[in-house]
C-alpha cells in the first residue's frame, strides 16, 4: 500500500517462503511444520506481490489446494477438513492468483457460500454458527471472485455491517453491540467496498488491497467468468 517493496530484503523473503513448500505442494507455516491452506495462500500471495511466483512449484501448490476440495465445493484447512468460509477465501484466492479458477465447482461453491447468509443479513463461516462481520469479507470476496456476488441480499448485509459500527469510535465489531477492533473494522470496510459503497475506495477481492495498488503492481488475478 505504501509502494515500498524496495525497503525489504526481497531475496530473503523469497528464499524463506520457497523453503516452506513441501513435496506434496503444501506449505509449512514455520519451522514447527503445521500445514494449512492459509499458509499456501500467504505464500502464493507474497510471491505474487513480489513477482516471484516462479520460486515455487505452482502446479503442486494448486494440486494441494484442490486436494482439499470437499463434496459441497468448499475447502478446508487440509484434505478431509470441513468447509469453512475463511479457508474457502484462501483456496479460491490461491487459484485466482495462479489462474486456475477453471478447477472450481463454481455453482456448488457459490451456493454453499450464499447459505451462510442469516435472517439478520449477516454471514457466518459455517452452518449453525452466529453471524460475524468478518465473513462479510471472507464470503463476499469469494463470491466476487466467482462472479456470483449478486446471489446474496446485498441490502440486508449492508444493514448488518453498518449495525456493527460503534457510533462513538467509528470502528466495527464482530456483531452489533460488541467492542470494535481493527480486524473487524478492516473487513467491514472492505465488505462495504465489495457491495459497491462508493464512499470507500475499490478493494481487490483476491488481495484485500486497494485496486489502485494492484493496478500499480500490474497484477491480474483471475475471476471466474
Amino acid at each position: 500500500m505504501y509502494d515500498r517493496l524496495d525497503a525489504i530484503d526481497v531475496e530473503g523473503v523469497v528464499r524463506f517462503v520457497a523453503s516452506m513448500q513441501q513435496e506434496d505442494g503444501s506449505f509449512f507455516g514455520d519451522q514447527w511444520g503445521e500445514v494449512d491452506t492459509r499458509f499456501t495462500f500467504c505464500a502464493v500471495m507474497t510471491l505474487s506481490l513480489l513477482h516471484r511466483l516462479e520460486a515455487i512449484n505452482v502446479n503442486k501448490a494448486v494440486d494441494f489446494v484442490l486436494s482439499c476440495m470437499n463434496f459441497d465445493g468448499g475447502f478446508g484447512s487440509k484434505p478431509g477438513s470441513e468447509s469453512h468460509a475463511g479457508l474457502i477465501y484462501c483456496c479460491v484466492g490461491t487459484l485466482s492468483i495462479c489462474r486456475r479458477m477453471d478447477a472450481l465447482k463454481g455453482d456448488e461453491l457459490a451456493w454453499w457460500l450464499c447459505e451462510r447468509q442469516l435472517p439478520s443479513g449477516g454471514l457466518n463461516g459455517r452452518p449453525e454458527k452466529l453471524p460475524d462481520l468478518c465473513y462479510s469479507w471472507w464470503v463476499m470476496s469469494s463470491l466476487t471472485m466467482l462472479n456470483r456476488i449478486h446471489w446474496v441480499d446485498k441490502e440486508t448485509l449492508e444493514q448488518f455491517i453498518l449495525a456493527c459500527q460503534d457510533c462513538e469510535t467509528g470502528g466495527f465489531s464482530d456483531r452489533p453491540g460488541d467492542v470494535s477492533d481493527p480486524f473487524h473494522t478492516l473487513f467491514g470496510l472492505a465488505g462495504l467496498s465489495l457491495l459497491g459503497n462508493t464512499a470507500i475506495k475499490r478493494v481487490n477481492p483476491t488481495y484485500c488491497l486497494p485496486q489502485e495498488t494492484i493496478d500499480r503492481l500490474k497484477l491480474e488475478p483471475q475471476i471466474l467468468l
